[in-house]
């Protein structure tokens, strides 16, 4: 069978893949003016980096109580005053961040697979997320780690797709623009797509994605 049509399933990474997680430096900036870039770009660092740090532990916590950890810790390191209405009106916008450009009408132009989101987010925030952004008719499935309490990477949080979906891994079009996520799915079997929105050189883990796109409007072709 052609590889091109192989494919019987979509499955999709949130932060920063389908939402801009940068889009969260205007409240920022509104809380900590001239601060606002600073503290979302060392915000999203530190989340990531306590999600693989925990799980090396063994000592998972739902996404939601790893970004305020990471929040806390960011507006110590920057000097910034954080209060508790502070936190809570940041960890709000993070239920409402602002889809990429282009993924709207890619979303719609991608039908006759079943498609799912896979996100270490909390299912409250995923929810969220996907309702208050418009698109919960998009997906067949919207799939949080907290089901297995360890994050992406770990190789048994693909698998959830397949089983939420019904489908083999081989497959599976995994689609996510942060790399070491790629190289995890790549490792697990999915056939990845990686967007590459900045020119971002490829890291060394030994995985390399099936196609690099700039956007999530130019995966199509190579589906269909």
């Amino acid at each position: 069978m052609n590889e091109k049509f192989a494919l019987r399933a979509l499955a999709f990474d949130a932060y920063g893949t389908l939402y801009d997680v940068h889009s969260i430096g205007a409240a920022c900036e509104a809380l900590f003016p001239g601060k606002g870039m600073d503290l979302s770009r060392l915000w999203r660092t530190k989340q990531l980096e306590y999600t693989w740090l925990r799980s090396l532990m063994g000592r998972y916590e739902a996404f939601e109580t790893i970004t305020t950890e990471a929040l806390r810790f960011c507006c110590r390191t920057l000097g910034l005053p954080l209060t508790q209405s502070d936190t809570t009106a940041l960890l709000q916008s993070y239920r409402n961040l602002a889809l990429f450009p282009e993924v709207r009408d890619a979303l719609d132009g991608l039908q006759g697979r079943k498609k799912a989101i896979l996100s270490n987010g909390s299912p409250a925030m995923l929810n969220a997320l996907v309702k208050n952004s418009g698109v919960a008719d998009s997906f067949d499935a919207v799939i949080s780690v907290d089901e297995l309490r360890i994050y992406k990477p770990w190789p048994a949080v693909y698998d959830l797709v397949t089983q939420h979906l019904g489908v083999a891994r081989s497959e599976v079009g995994f689609v996510s623009s942060n790399f070491w996520d790629i190289c995890g799915a790549t490792s697990f079997g999915f056939r990845t797509f990686w967007i590459n929105r900045t020119g971002a050189p490829r890291d060394e883990l030994g995985q390399q994605p099936y196609r690099e796109i700039r956007g999530l409007d130019e995966l199509k072709p190579f589906l269909d």
